[in-house]
């Protein structure tokens, strides 16, 4: 494993628990203390964790969002079968929000050569990449301000985009999935996004990893009846998945790889 991909898992780990010990990351990749404690020191200077005695916490509470390629590493491989189950519910020629986000993005590559001719809007400037050379395909990008890093689209243009399209179905990335309280964002500039696109979709499919479950952060998104499908790798008894089946979502738990 390169450095900067164990930093970024790292920096993943901190901000999904809140805190680690030095000694059991050193064990979970197999590096020296010293190693992990100067990983950390670069991470502490970017601001995202914050090194204490014996170990690190996270810099900042519910707010503040793990970087998109820290995200991505996470978890790559469930992302990619989270991915082709959610595909699998797609029919030919539906008009698709797809999300902006990692799993998103995943999506977005299982659905090449499958030949689904869909109509896709989507605030995300790496799923019309992935996406603009699919036969039959048409891509329409919302516009609106880019988030660096993310390569979304936010803003009023974006939100305006949604309320001119009657789309079949949101594919949707998040990053809280609670039994309760529903689904959650950091951002709540994304947050407003993904309502504007959930008021312009007949039904919503969300794709989270494991990772996601029993998570609520500053933004609400959605409230539990408002999701159609949950395609997840969490074990199916998890609290949140319980809550929510008993809320009337259906859950589609998919075997890691």
């Amino acid at each position: 494993m390169e450095a900067h991909e164990r930093r970024a898992l790292i920096e993943q780990r901190v901000l999904s628990d809140g805190e680690a010990e030095f000694k059991a990351l050193a064990l979970e990749f197999d590096v020296s203390e010293m190693t992990i404690r100067r990983d950390l020191e670069l991470l502490e200077e970017r601001g995202s964790v914050r090194r204490v005695t014996g170990g690190v916490i996270a810099a900042h509470g519910t707010a503040v969002e793990p970087g998109f390629n820290s995200r991505a590493l996470m978890g790559a491989r469930e992302k990619i079968n989270i991915a082709a189950a959610a595909v699998a519910h797609l029919d030919h020629g539906e008009t698709v929000v797809l999300d902006s986000g990692s799993t998103a993005l995943a999506v977005a590559r299982a659905i090449v050569g499958k030949g689904l001719g869909l109509t896709v809007v989507t605030p995300s400037i790496l799923v019309a990449l992935e996406l603009h050379d699919e036969p039959n395909t048409t891509i329409l990008v919302t516009g609106g301000r880019v988030r660096p890093g993310e390569l979304s689209l936010v803003g009023a243009e974006s939100i305006e985009a949604f309320k001119r399209y009657n789309c079949d179905v949101y594919v949707m990335g998040v990053s809280g999935v609670d039994g309760k309280r529903g689904l959650s964002d950091y951002s709540n500039e994304e947050g407003a996004v993904k309502r504007a696109a959930i008021d312009a979709c007949d039904r919503v499919i969300v794709v989270a990893d494991a990772s996601k479950l029993g998570r609520v952060h500053l933004t609400n998104v959605a409230g539990p009846g408002e999701i159609d499908l949950l395609v997840t790798d969490g074990a199916v008894d998890h609290p949140a998945l319980v809550g929510l089946r008993a809320a009337g979502v259906q859950i589609e738990a998919v075997a890691a790889l």
